[in-house]
């Protein structure tokens, strides 16, 4: 019991620094805007480096989502539905998930480590001596970087999944073209499109703020570095997920 208490409380502990963090971030938000060439090469490390594993990804999730699709759906005698129902999946669940999971195993990974690795050079010590402040110069543009790129990688994965849905429905399996694409138009609205962006936009900040938080508190140590970005993985796929949740659970 003791034990459980001790546990319950380092992780409120943990949530409430965290939560301090990401308060010192967002007051340094319009500064780091001022200088917006550093927030553009932020996300284009976070955003366009990721491009090609997204892109990727996004093909094959979709090729797999048009075979099992077809699968299930050929069963009911469904099969020019496979258009509808794969877009939705991917708008509403899997497009913002699974980018978020590969943007926490590339980008976040990345972001973590390396400013664990400028913490554990004492880079950051000394930017403050220098009178530079570290979550204006670094964390804050970091942080936007990939807030910004996240939702735009969202898209991208959503738009590649579902080419290769068509690539399998109609080119393999001989779904007519018109009928998928004419189904796929009269089911999808403009809630599950925003439901898609709002979900990458939450995951982007989540994300994001994981990887600064924990590159920024690492200890300075090559080992404490590793743990980090570890770190940053694990947490930010558990959190997508839980956020996820309460995401859906609200939409619906």
């Amino acid at each position: 019991m003791r034990e459980l208490v001790q546990g319950l409380s380092r992780m409120l502990a943990n949530i409430g620094a965290v939560a301090l963090f990401f308060g010192r971030v967002l007051s340094q938000v319009p500064r780091a805007l001022i200088r917006p060439s550093l927030v553009v090469a932020q996300v284009h490390n976070a955003g366009a480096l990721s491009l090609i594993i997204i892109m990727t990804c996004g093909l094959f999730v979709g090729m797999v989502l048009g075979l099992q699709g077809y699968d299930l759906l050929s069963r009911f005698g469904s099969e020019s539905a496979l258009g509808s129902g794969a877009a939705l999946a991917l708008l509403k669940e899997l497009g913002p998930v699974v980018t978020a999971l590969l943007f926490a195993g590339r980008a976040g990974t990345a972001l973590a480590s390396e400013i664990g690795l400028m913490r554990a050079t004492d880079q950051l010590v000394a930017m403050e001596i220098m009178a530079v402040d570290p979550m204006r110069r670094v964390v804050a543009p970091r942080f936007l970087g990939g807030v910004i790129a996240m939702p735009l990688l969202t898209m991208i994965f959503i738009a590649i999944g579902i080419f290769g849905v068509q690539l399998i429905g109609v080119q393999q399996l001989g779904i007519e073209q018109g009928t998928f694409w004419s189904q796929m138009r009269g089911s999808i609205k403009l809630e599950d499109v925003m439901q898609g962006l709002i979900k990458g936009c939450v995951f982007g900040v989540a994300c994001s703020l994981i990887a600064v938080y924990e590159g920024y508190t690492a200890e300075p140590t090559a080992e404490g570095v590793g743990r980090a970005t570890t770190r940053t993985v694990v947490i930010s796929a558990v959190l997508t997920l839980i956020l996820d949740y309460m995401i859906t659970a609200v939409m619906l």
